[in-house]
């Protein structure tokens, strides 16, 4: 009995030890958490610097405005009294893509700076020609200059609008800050016209007319554009040039649109 009872009275006297050294295990976890809390993994994350898993993320939709022309333009085909008929004043002729839709397409597996880029926009070109010219196509589907004859201040415009699918090739290059990035992107554009028209601006008897003329001016139905896109933050440029002529063999002069501008708006 006297036995038990000193075995009983020893376990007593080791509880409030035991206890002790496991409230300093506690203390140990609860200082190791307090120091882990010190590193917000989200604070890493959050500002771009999750570089191994955001997805590639191109440059294409948005809403951008240029000016347009004509380069190499041959009017062989033609009486030299109608040559240059097409010349346009280029800060007068504009270009509006509203670049509606885009797909990104990374091409690294552990990066996100090199991709394909393509998508689905519409184009639409207006080219200010001289105020006292406009163009009609004749019998065998040949354009032709017309002479026009009104009151002052008179525009003559020649428009089209066109359905356009890129496919780019785009590289991206941190700068500073991870989430702020130089690009550069080339490649081919095809676009389908979907209308063209004359537009004639003048004056009757003091009062403002308008003539428009829907046809297809002989052009082709299909255009293919050589593109380079560069760009930095709010800062971004493009640049296309057609690569086929503007109107079908024979029907027409010789010439290739080209189209400079920026952006608007991207998304």
């Amino acid at each position: 009995m006297r036995l038990f009872l000193s075995v009983l009275f020893i376990c007593l006297n080791l509880l409030p030890a035991l206890s002790q050294s496991r409230d300093t295990l506690r203390l140990q976890s609860k200082s190791g958490s307090k120091f882990s809390s010190l590193i917000d993994i989200q604070d890493l994350t959050r500002q771009g610097f999750n570089y191994y898993e955001d997805h590639f993320k191109g440059h294409w939709a948005g809403v951008h405005i240029g000016i347009n022309g004509f380069a190499k333009a041959d009017y062989s085909n033609y009486p030299a009294d109608q040559d240059g008929f097409l010349d346009n004043k280029l800060f007068w002729s504009n270009v509006l893509d509203l670049n509606l839709l885009q797909w990104s397409i990374g091409m690294q597996s552990s990066r996100n700076t090199i991709g394909l880029v393509t998508g689905v926009g519409l184009g639409l070109q207006t080219y200010r020609l001289n105020n006292n010219t406009s163009i009609r196509e004749d019998a065998d589907g040949k354009i032709y200059p017309v002479s026009l004859y009104y009151e002052d201040n008179q525009k003559s415009k020649f428009s089209s609008v066109y359905l356009g699918v890129p496919l780019l090739l785009e590289f991206q290059v941190p700068i500073n800050h991870y989430a702020n990035r130089l690009y550069l992107s080339a490649g081919i554009q095809a676009g389908n016209r979907l209308n063209s028209h004359t537009k004639i601006k003048y004056r009757k008897d003091g009062k403002k007319e308008k003539l428009k003329s829907p046809d297809d001016f002989s052009m082709r139905d299909m255009r293919y554009s050589a593109m380079v896109r560069l760009g930095y933050r709010r800062i971004n440029v493009f640049a296309t040039y057609d690569l086929v002529p503007l109107f079908k063999d024979t029907k027409g002069p010789e010439v290739y649109p080209f189209s400079v501008g920026l952006s608007l708006l991207s998304f």
